[in-house]
């Protein structure tokens, strides 16, 4: 049985499915949604009476965005209106797997087993690769069966030879899928990586180890947006590393030191900002190296790693050293190793707690009479579910701005992990003064038409035309890298922070995959965009103009450095 699942579309993955409307028809599902106070039924009616009357003005051959509309009835319980719309995609594109496997998951939503099946059985004889049609239909067959969660199979042990062809899958799958596969790394490079981990197999290999060596290969090429996936309870640090095996401490790497920011339960033997030199007799910069071999990151970039490493620390240590059961530090501070005690809580920090002007992913902020701080945390904001309301947000902050005739603005991309391309182009049409064209290539499965990016994108009247500081750090990734580089491609402002987490160079997309033996589930990356700004280098993120970075105690002492940096350059 092949082991890929190819979703035609993705709420997490930037850049993905759905294909944009064509810019010569009208969006159906928009005209739907225009009409939503109709019933469901009226609403289907109003779709076949457009197509037989406006079938030239009107996209009728998107089936991703009709699948989307389905799913956000879904996503609400809202089943009667989803199973209505998925019979209409069913109808208008009988030969789509997708459409089956939909209705699948509505009908088993609906607790309808028996037409759950049905449609199921569908998807999955029209596409054999789909792993999770599988796996349902042999919940539904055998109500006994129950697969087993991430925390057990964690200390599963599963034969030497499983493990080395699930090893060659994995490679044989990243090269079939992926479009870059081989851009950071050689071919042969990437095969000799595999052979390394195959001898590393013993017949003592427990599935989390082996997760761990997966991590390593699909890291080498080079790609934030592949990776093992948390899906279906699958592989991920959290979901399934036990507590007990954490890491007891929360720490932070730091201009290569790493530092106790929160002894946890080990008061009593550290204090804050102790600096840790080695940990179970491996120095820290080793470990650190080791864990960023097994750490995806588009084109390797280190400041992407440093950040997901401060957000992921307590499993990534453990996991780097072998999953041991006890954990033994030394610190600058004191001579002789120390004995922690084990974790009583997941240690994590999902943000830096000192960047807090803004607690939510946009907002505005007027500084004095001169300055104001815009901040863009997410540029997910889909043309198909919430881009209106970025829009409505960007709106009223430029019209502030402008009536308060404020003469500098920073924008604040950091902790901006990516998203739609619409905001992104938005928000440069409130910065560019001439016509510009995002995108220099897309090239996705499906994709028949230019998508919205690909064609000359006007300036708004109503644009910023004072001076422009962005700060950004290594967490910008996808989205962010394409919306960066057009700025420092197009001079449109001063740049201040570290190296961005990504460029104008983007491998984004879904396309799930399984590995035969142990049911480790990948997410490849199966697209690629690219901006326009084609001058920079693929090898490394988007540089700043000034370099800022955080010390350890501005970090404590919660002082935003690069933002204080950023107001102290502009006043003088």
């Amino acid at each position: 049985m092949a082991s890929c699942r190819n979703k035609s579309f993705s709420t997490t993955s930037v850049n993905q499915f759905p294909k944009e409307q064509n810019a010569k028809k009208i969006s159906i599902v928009g005209k739907l949604k225009e009409n939503a106070q109709l019933p469901i039924q009226e609403r289907i009616a109003l779709y076949h009476r457009l197509k037989a009357d406006n079938f030239d003005l009107y996209d009728f051959g998107n089936e991703t965005e009709l699948t989307l509309y389905g799913y956000s009835f879904l996503w609400e319980n809202n089943l009667i209106e989803a199973i209505a719309i998925f019979e209409l995609i069913i109808s208008e594109f009988p030969n789509s797997a997708n459409a089956y496997d939909s209705m699948g998951e509505a009908y088993l939503q609906a607790k309808d087993s028996t037409k759950a099946l049905q449609n199921y059985e569908k998807a999955l004889l029209m596409n054999p690769d789909n792993f999770l049609a599988e796996d349902v239909i042999q919940r539904i067959k055998f109500t006994s069966l129950k697969a087993l969660t991430a925390k057990e199979k964690f200390s599963t042990v599963y034969s030497k030879k499983d493990y080395i062809s699930d090893l060659d899958q994995l490679g044989q799958k990243l090269l079939a899928v992926h479009p870059h596969a081989l851009k950071f790394i050689t071919k042969e490079q990437f095969w000799k990586n595999i052979e390394s981990k195959k001898s590393l197999i013993t017949e003592k290999t427990t599935y989390a180890e082996f997760a761990w060596h997966c991590n390593a290969i699909i890291a080498s090429i080079g790609c934030s947006h592949t990776a093992s996936s948390n899906m279906q309870n699958d592989y991920h640090e959290f979901s399934m590393l036990p507590l007990e095996n954490s890491f007891p401490l929360q720490v932070r790497w730091v201009n290569k030191q790493l530092f106790v920011v929160n002894p946890m339960n080990n008061a009593d033997k550290v204090k804050v900002k102790d600096e840790i030199l080695s940990i179970n007799g491996v120095e820290t910069a080793n470990l650190i190296a080791d864990i960023y071999e097994h750490m995806p990151a588009q084109a390797n970039i280190q400041t992407y790693k440093a950040q997901h490493f401060n957000t992921s620390f307590a499993s990534l240590i453990p996991y780097a050293l072998g999953l041991p059961e006890t954990f033994e530090i030394v610190v600058k501070e004191n001579s002789g190793s120390i004995k922690l005690h084990k974790a009583q809580k997941m240690a994590r920090e999902l943000y830096d707690p000192s960047i807090t002007s803004c607690l939510t992913d946009l907002c505005l902020e007027i500084l004095d009479e001169k300055i104001a701080t815009l901040t863009i945390s997410s540029f997910n904001y889909y043309e198909w579910n919430n881009y209106p309301v970025f829009k409505s947000f960007l709106d009223s902050s430029m019209a502030i701005l402008n009536n308060k005739k404020i003469k500098n603005l920073i924008i604040d991309v950091r902790h901006n992990r990516g998203g739609s391309q619409y905001p992104s182009i938005y928000l440069l049409q409130h910065l560019m003064d001439k016509p510009f064209t995002y995108y220099a290539k897309a090239e996705f499965e499906g994709k028949t038409d230019k998508i919205y990016g690909e064609e000359i994108i006007y300036p708004l009247e109503n644009r910023f035309k004072g001076k422009v500081y962005f700060l950004m750090d290594g967490n910008g990734n996808s989205t962010t890298g394409h919306f960066m580089s057009l700025v420092k491609a197009h001079h449109l402002g001063t740049i201040i922070g570290e190296e961005l987490g990504s460029n104008q160079f983007c491998t984004a997309g879904q396309t799930l995959c399984r590995l035969k033996n142990t049911k480790l589930v990948i997410s490849i990356a199966n697209n690629t965009h690219i901006s326009t700004a084609a001058k920079f280098p693929d090898e490394i993120g988007i540089l700043p103009d000034f370099y800022v970075s955080q010390s350890i105690d501005e970090y404590l002492n919660k002082v935003d450095a690069i933002k204080n940096y950023t107001l102290k350059l502009m006043r003088k």
